[in-house]
């Protein structure tokens, strides 16, 4: 597609066109869509128990995901070529983006911040998850194996299950498929609890996927790297609507759906581990609720002031953009240690 409006001889010039392209229809788009959420009066649930300044924010437009993703795919269509691995990658993130906007419809509908409940949402991630992981087995070749910096490769395929089906020969590592699962569903909730604050996770996301695409550009994925660096063109696009005081949310919508396509990218670039110390800035969001939780339940006492942890620093006198700007450094950080890290792999 892309050889109808560029040179193809040029695939540094392909990615940061697609973020380009990207930014420009979803920065052009959302004022639209947020004119149509205002008019349809569909705003965003504000939890009752979070800080008092956030209280503002209820009935703000929301599912603004819903225009990250068609950027995604348009930019997609013209400047990518659809092989298996990038179809893939992109039908995960389409389907975690389609729960998180039933989701969004449910949270909407009955008028509280809680859409589906978490057994629902369970339950989806299990199906996407596991047919991601088994189609990315039997028909992108990906191998069930995880690689860690120095050289380390461990075989999650040693438990693996064959079965044929009408001549087609599927192979089912139980453990690589568990594995993944837990990739997915966990960055995905990541993502969803980072994003709390006027810009958060959008920024946070922006940087880690541009990380992401130039792991695909030297894995020699091009495709792979036209659909990161879309997505965080998207995220750009999105967060000239989103920064403080936003006009629009992404909604589960588009934090689930950007979760899912960090971790498809993990598992298609074999960088499943270094990718998780990429999405640091997420893991310590989905961590500080863990901790949380578990020592209320425990000891009655709670950690943090108030989790996820952004919430925290807000408590603690904060302003909503200190917290973000700083977050976005610690995000940004985590992402280039992750991409070096990425080159000890065996």
């Amino acid at each position: 597609m892309f050889g109808m409006i560029g040179n193809p001889s040029y695939p540094t010039y392909q990615v940061f066109l697609s973020a380009a392209i990207a930014a420009l229809i979803t920065g052009l788009l959302m004022p639209l869509f947020i004119r149509l959420m205002r008019h349809e009066q569909i705003g965003q649930q504000i939890r009752a128990d979070g800080p008092e300044r956030h209280l503002v924010k209820q009935g703000t437009p929301t599912m603004g995901g819903v225009v990250m993703l068609f950027g995604v795919v348009v930019t997609c269509w013209i400047m990518a070529t659809w092989t298996s691995e990038f179809t893939l990658v992109m039908v995960a993130t389409l389907a975690t983006g389609s729960l998180g906007l039933l989701d969004d419809i449910e949270s909407v509908a009955h008028g509280r911040s809680l859409g589906l409940t978490p057994a629902q949402k369970m339950a989806g991630l299990i199906v996407i998850s596991v047919a991601f992981c088994l189609t990315a087995v039997n028909q992108a070749s990906i191998e069930p194996l995880i690689y860690f910096p120095g050289g380390l490769a461990i075989d999650l395929g040693i438990l693996t299950t064959t079965l044929k089906l009408g001549g087609v020969v599927i192979r089912i590592p139980w453990l690589y498929v568990i594995f993944v699962f837990l990739l997915m569903a966990g960055l995905s909730n990541a993502v969803n609890l980072t994003d709390g604050l006027d810009g958060l996770a959008g920024g946070c996301a922006m940087v880690v996927m541009i990380m992401v695409a130039m792991v695909a550009f030297r894995y020699d994925k091009l495709d792979l790297a036209i659909f990161a660096a879309s997505v965080a063109g998207a995220c750009l696009g999105f967060l000239w609507h989103n920064c403080y005081p936003a006009s629009i949310f992404m909604g589960d919508t588009g934090s689930l759906a950007l979760g899912a396509a960090f971790a498809a990218m993990a598992v298609m670039t074999k960088t499943e581990v270094t990718s998780l110390v990429m999405g640091g800035l997420f893991i310590i969001e989905a961590l500080s609720v863990i901790i949380q939780v578990a020592s209320f339940k425990l000891t009655g006492k709670r950690v943090f002031l108030m989790a996820p942890i952004h919430h925290h620093f807000e408590k603690m006198g904060w302003s909503e953009t200190k917290v973000v700007i700083r977050f976005w450094i610690i995000s940004g950080a985590f992402a280039a240690l992750g991409f070096a890290l990425y080159f000890q792999l065996g």
